[in-house]
């Protein structure tokens, strides 16, 4: 296919983290003509050496691309990548063109999610909330999955780009849908890992090894695919980050704050919030949220 022939060719992508380098990389592998941005320009190295271009300011990436795309960290880094600094020009909303398409993969708050609903539909530009799940190996191998709220008219045009990012898609609903099933099932996983590690303080406790309950519950109706990829680490004391355990606590947060907006109460979740925040404040360095098990260690 011929270039010009591409649909969104120009794409612009903020946040250079675990999950946004590979993703540009993918995207660059494609043929899309890649500008980026990222609060530290150093991490956009690998992608500038592979043909992509970086620019000066949110504002720049936005005013180049048909299709905007944001993976950031949280939704202070989120709102200040859109509205800018209140001293400078440089936030990537106004400078959107009407007509293009903005995707939001970061996790954040249904409630800002439909504040940039609102704030894109003034500029006439689609806005779908686009959070992902799949861990950093997963961003490499384009194996992405995405859960998605707003237009599903919006979401098949932009299907050609998701294909290089992901393996599947969920249309959830108008936008916020998607930032509301990321947090339930964010919520999940931390319980599920957070569970795992309670056992296997018990067990060791007890005497015996962590590796004998792990063999057992993978014989057993306990199985979980969880337990391929969060026991070796745990068992292992290894937490190099796939998934940040800062970044397990502040969905946790947004959880939280979602549940009392609505009414909700989630003892099991404000309890797992409190273990993330204790191994937290303990580690030295950025570790993977299966580390909640050194909350167990003496």
């Amino acid at each position: 296919m011929e270039t010009s022939a591409i649909p969104y060719q120009k794409v612009g992508l903020i946040g250079l983290g675990l999950m946004g380098r590979p993703m540009g990389m993918n995207l660059l592998k494609a043929g899309r003509a890649l500008t980026v941005w990222n609060r530290t320009p150093s991490r956009a190295a690998e992608l500038v050496a592979a043909g992509a271009r970086l620019a000066s300011s949110p504002s720049e990436v936005a005013a180049e691309c048909d299709l905007l795309i944001t993976i950031v960290s949280d939704p202070p880094a989120l709102e200040e990548v859109l509205w800018g600094h209140p001293d400078k020009n440089d936030g990537a909303l106004a400078a959107l063109k009407r007509g293009s398409v903005y995707m939001d993969s970061s996790t954040v708050s249904p409630a800002l999610a439909k504040k940039i609903s609102g704030a894109c539909a003034e500029r006439g530009v689609d806005f779908l909330d686009a959070p992902v799940t799949g861990g950093d190996w997963g961003a490499r191998k384009g194996e992405l999955l995405f859960m998605v709220g707003g237009s599903a008219e919006i979401l098949k045009k932009v299907e050609p780009v998701l294909q290089v990012l992901g393996k599947k898609w969920f249309h959830l609903g108008p936008n916020g849908a998607g930032q509301t099933i990321k947090l339930a099932m964010n919520m999940l996983l931390a319980l599920q890992v957070g569970a795992l590690a309670e056992s296997i303080a018990l067990v060791r406790a007890a005497g015996l090894k962590g590796e004998q309950l792990v063999e057992v519950m993978q014989a057993s109706m306990a199985r979980s695919p969880l337990l391929d990829v969060k026991a070796p680490l745990m068992l292992g004391n290894e937490f190099k980050p796939s998934f940040p355990l800062r970044l397990m606590h502040k969905d946790l947060s947004l959880a939280l704050d979602l549940a009392a907006e609505l009414g909700v109460t989630l003892p099991a979740t404000a309890a797992e919030r409190d273990i993330h925040a204790a191994v937290k404040a303990a580690s030295k360095e950025d570790v993977d949220y299966s580390a909640i098990i050194n909350f167990w260690k003496k």
